[in-house]
């Protein structure tokens, strides 16, 4: 039987309403790790969506976080139904490059959201041991998922300015891949770690990104036998300078919509910053 969305898809999805303010809805991107929410009514359709990049590019041109999010989200939403095939929303993720989350609607209702480390992530056969337990327990895999946020530890921040130095916001304990290493890897780390990139690394040098939307774009194109990160990487990310400001980090990425930027000292690949550390 061929598989649909709403086999890889996650069913229990945290929203916020339209009339919540900006504050809300970043206190739970935080708590939860995210990168964006859907905005629901009060009859939980599904009205727009939130992201970090919305709240950034809001910022920039002067608002702050007692606005409304309805003011904010993005109302033009792309949404499949259930019964899509996985490999077709994965072309329409891949074909609209900052989307990471696809609402899935049925009749006009929020009934989950696929994001692209779902589409990556190799199928999961249940059983009915694993139906037992989720009826007894209430948990499935995007529980997991909400429980890893909440567990990782934390690290102290400064107080933000726009002249404050990249460096002292910068995560310098940073995974990296390697050119020759094998695409698997690459997907492995994105899963176990929920990120959206890795900075690809040769002898201390940055000579590429590699994406989900890479790894997704492989995939799609149905390529076979084993693939290295140096054939599927972005060789020409976007980089920032160790001695850059985050006003100047978060211009450019409410301009060009990153996801994350390699900071270099020269070639050297020193840290990474990701739209949650600029928010």
């Amino acid at each position: 039987m061929a598989r649909g969305v709403r086999d890889v898809m996650s069913t229990r999805v945290v929203t916020v309403r339209g009339d919540a303010t900006v504050a809300v809805a970043l206190e739970r991107l935080r708590r939860f790790g995210f990168s964006a929410l859907p905005v629901v009514n009060a009859r939980h359709r599904l009205v727009g969506v939130l992201s970090l990049l919305d709240v950034l590019r809001h910022r920039e041109s002067g608002g702050d976080d007692s606005a409304l999010v309805e003011q904010v989200m993005n109302p033009d939403v792309l949404t499949m139904p259930p019964t899509a095939s996985p490999s077709v929303v994965a072309q329409r993720m891949r074909a609209h490059g900052e989307l990471r989350v696809m609402p899935v609607v049925e009749r006009g209702t929020l009934v989950g959201v696929v994001t692209r480390s779902d589409l990556l992530r190799p199928p999961r056969r249940r059983g009915r041991f694993d139906a037992l337990v989720r009826r007894v327990t209430g948990r499935d895999d995007a529980d997991d998922e909400v429980l890893l946020a909440l567990t990782r530890p934390g690290r102290e921040r400064p107080a933000l300015t726009a002249a404050t130095p990249v460096r002292e916001l910068m995560t310098t304990d940073v995974v990296t891949v390697a050119p020759g290493d094998a695409v698997e890897l690459a997907v492995e780390l994105l899963l176990a770690r929920r990120f959206t990139a890795l900075p690809v690394v040769d002898g201390g040098r940055l000579v590429g990104v590699v994406s989900e939307a890479d790894l997704l774009g492989d995939r799609i194109a149905g390529r076979r036998g084993p693939r290295t990160v140096g054939a599927v990487m972005t060789r020409t990310p976007v980089t920032v300078p160790v001695d850059a400001t985050v006003g100047e980090v978060v211009a450019l990425v409410a301009e060009q919509g990153l996801r994350m930027v390699p900071v270099v000292d020269g070639q050297a690949l020193v840290g990474v910053l990701s739209r949650g550390d600029l928010v």
